[in-house]
């Protein structure tokens, strides 16, 4: 069953999911999943993940239930400008649990995540409504992640055969699958997902409170002094040259043709270096993460 036709963002209602259903639940075949983890791991590069990680919440905050609820967000704990270490340790964890994690793994981590998705909810101030366990809107959150790792992939080692491609995505579904997305609302083959790209990028729209955070996020300005100082420009000028021109045009952000032949290049030269690399090197620091995650909840410590 494919994935629902897209609403317009103002009929976007709240979805009366609690978090504890079978949302997470998967219908893979192992040896294909097996097959498809081989490729994750053969085209995917934790230093890609690293650098390009604000520009994949500009993806995903781009639909304006996701950037207010985000921007708009009372959960101290998931504050990115209160625990910027924390955020990149469950966040980063997550790509890991998600692609490789156990089952029990994954479920502990979804149980962890509901607990704060539960207090995300529009108020009667919001100007748009939104329900962290609405289903739409994580299917949008995962589509963004799969689409950032598909653009590392393809900016680093070059064009992915059909096969690869439809492997990955078989990967891809569990970063729906991990929070709340059923599996059947996931997309079944690329030509599916490029047209579900392409009509959920025409509904990203930021307004100005989104459009500052998104600022701030770029700047790394939730780093604490000096490193926000030192990373800003780097981290800034990389991060831009993962964008789309339209949301460049959104957020008032300049980029020259220079600007793309030094990016291109970058990223080639990145992927010929990690190429190289044994894979527990490449995975760096997905892998990582995931331990980190996984001896908390062995601790009996939060995950999130």
């Amino acid at each position: 069953m494919a994935a629902e036709p897209l609403r317009p963002p103002g009929e976007l209602v709240a979805d009366p999911l609690d978090g504890d259903g079978a949302a997470g639940t998967d219908h893979i075949d192992p040896a294909t999943f097996e097959r498809a983890q081989r490729v994750w791991r053969k085209r995917t590069d934790g230093i890609g993940v690293f650098l390009a990680g604000q520009a994949n919440v500009v993806y995903q905050l781009a639909w304006p239930e996701v950037g207010h609820g985000v921007v708009e967000s009372k959960v101290e704990s998931g504050q990115v400008g209160k625990h910027p270490f924390k955020r990149f340790r469950t966040t980063v964890g997550y790509l890991g649990i998600a692609a490789l994690g156990s089952d029990e793994l994954r479920a502990a981590y979804r149980e962890a995540v509901d607990g704060q998705h539960r207090q995300v909810r529009s108020g009667p101030d919001s100007p748009v409504k939104y329900n962290a366990f609405n289903r739409d809107l994580q299917l949008w959150v995962a589509s963004c992640i799969f689409y950032g790792l598909h653009d590392l992939s393809t900016r680093m080692h070059g064009p992915m055969t059909s096969e690869e491609e439809e492997l990955l995505l078989i990967v891809g579904s569990r970063m729906g699958t991990t929070l709340q997305v059923p599996h059947e609302m996931w997309h079944h083959n690329m030509a599916e997902f490029w047209a579900y790209w392409d009509e959920g990028m025409k509904r990203c729209h930021i307004d100005q409170p989104v459009r500052e955070y998104f600022l701030w996020l770029l700047h790394v300005q939730m780093l604490p002094f000096p490193l926000n100082r030192m990373a800003d420009r780097p981290m800034y000028w990389v991060n831009v040259g993962f964008l789309t021109p339209d949301l460049r045009e959104q957020l008032g952000l300049e980029w020259t043709d220079r600007d793309q032949r030094r990016h291109d290049a970058l990223m080639r030269l990145l992927g010929r270096a990690m190429r190289w690399m044994p894979t527990i090197v490449r995975q760096f620091p997905v892998n990582a993460m995931k331990l980190s995650l996984d001896t908390r909840r062995r601790l009996g410590l939060r995950m999130v």
